[in-house]
Order: C-alpha cells, then sequence, then structure tokens
C-alpha cells in the first residue's frame, strides 16, 4: 500500500472519530446557536438534537468499525472474520441513520433529507452485501490454509 495515503487515510479517519465525538457531545449548542439564524431549527431544538445525536452516535459508530477494518490492512490481513462482523454492523448504523432521519420528515421536508436517507440506505445495503463477500473470502481463506 502507499504510505503516503495509508498515513493519510489513518490521519482522515482518526480525526474524523475524534471530531465526530466532540460534534456529537456539542449537537445542542450547536442547534441552539444556529437556531437564532433560522427559525426552523430554532423552533425544533429538542426534537433536532436528538435525532442529530442519534444519527452521530452511528456515524461515530460506522467510523469506529472503519478504523479497525483499517488496522486488518495496514496488518496485511483483510480477510478475517471480524472484517465480516464489521461490515455487518455498518450496514445496521447506515439503516439506523436512515431510520432517524426520517423522524426528520415529520418536522420539514427537504430535497437533502430525502438525499440522506438514500444515500444511508444504499451505504447499508452494499455494507450487507460486501459482508456476505467478505464472509465468503474469509471461508476460502480458511479452507485455503487447512489445505497449505
Amino acid at each position: 500500500m502507499n504510505g503516503k495515503i495509508t498515513i493519510f487515510t489513518k490521519i482522515l479517519l482518526d480525526f474524523m472519530y475524534y471530531t465526530g465525538i466532540v460534534v456529537t457531545v456539542l449537537v445542542p449548542g450547536i442547534i441552539t446557536a444556529y437556531g437564532k439564524y433560522n427559525s426552523y431549527f430554532g423552533e425544533n431544538i429538542p426534537q433536532l438534537s436528538i435525532i442529530f445525536i442519534l444519527s452521530g452516535i452511528f456515524a461515530v459508530l460506522i467510523i469506529r468499525e472503519l478504523r479497525k477494518m483499517f488496522g486488518s490492512v495496514l496488518k496485511n490481513d483483510c480477510f478475517i472474520f471480524e472484517n465480516v462482523k464489521s461490515l455487518n454492523k455498518m450496514g445496521n448504523y447506515s439503516f439506523f441513520i436512515s431510520l432517524i432521519t426520517c423522524c426528520r420528515l415529520f418536522l420539514y421536508i427537504t430535497p437533502a433529507v430525502l438525499i440522506v436517507i438514500l444515500v444511508f440506505v444504499i451505504a447499508g445495503l452494499l455494507c450487507k452485501v460486501l459482508s456476505q463477500v467478505f464472509d465468503k473470502a474469509v471461508a476460502y481463506k480458511l479452507e485455503n490454509d487447512l489445505t497449505i
């Protein structure tokens, strides 16, 4: 793997993980401050705080699983059952984000909300399919390791 890309990816994932935690914790304050400029946010602070905190938690969990998987890439051991579990979890977390974002449709419908829902449904499906592919790859790898 290219050294610069690897280092950049590791730094980016770590930055997103820790920043995601901080931003998720600060959501109520951020929404309250933004609510002074946008009446929609100002009128729906509790509801939007819950929606964004829950979405933030699941987004951070997705990044945590990505960091775990990246660790296995760095060890040159990608086809392991832990990655299958990580992909499955990321699929579930993506579906939860879609479901949570659907709650926003009761407050205010925008094209961006619909796109976020669609993106996370697709991401969830992709993760579920990839988990099945990795599961087969792990099975073949284990079978091949036993043959040798």
